[in-house]
């Protein structure tokens, strides 16, 4: 074999393993499919259970106002989603208690307000399980 078409074969050879290494999957969280990379993990997370029309029939009879909450910016509304943590920063609020106690109880997690939402947090890791979107405006 000559000595440029064993070079030739050599550059051939190493442009398919470059091809190869360039269709391989990229890391958990990073590439075009970056945000299925929670999604395992918020399968195992629990539902609501509750519906916002529900809520709002709770907070009728309770007595709660459903204004008077202001939305969030919305790039932090945007990251306010189910098998994300709490963004920082937001104002956490928990809801009044004759509600709260009217709402369903799932054992390690806590019902918040996040500016217009009704969220479900799982307590360890302050992941968002659910969210019941415009539940206060």
């Amino acid at each position: 074999m000559s000595p440029r078409i064993a070079f030739a074969a050599v550059l051939a050879s190493a442009g398919l393993m470059l091809h190869g290494a360039a269709l391989a999957d990229p890391p958990p969280g990073k590439g075009k499919n970056r945000g299925q990379a929670g999604t395992a993990e918020s399968s195992t997370l629990v539902r609501a259970g509750i519906s916002v029309e529900a809520v709002w029939q709770i907070m009728g009879e309770t007595g709660v106002p459903r204004g008077g909450y202001k939305p969030l910016p919305p790039g932090i509304a945007k990251n306010l989603a189910r098998g994300k943590p709490l963004p920082p920063g937001i104002a956490k609020r928990y809801p009044p208690g004759a509600m709260v106690g009217r709402l369903p109880v799932h054992p390690g997690y806590e019902w918040r307000i996040a500016g217009t939402d009704l969220i479900l947090v799982q307590i360890g890791t302050q992941v968002v399980a659910d969210v019941l979107k415009r539940v206060f405006e």
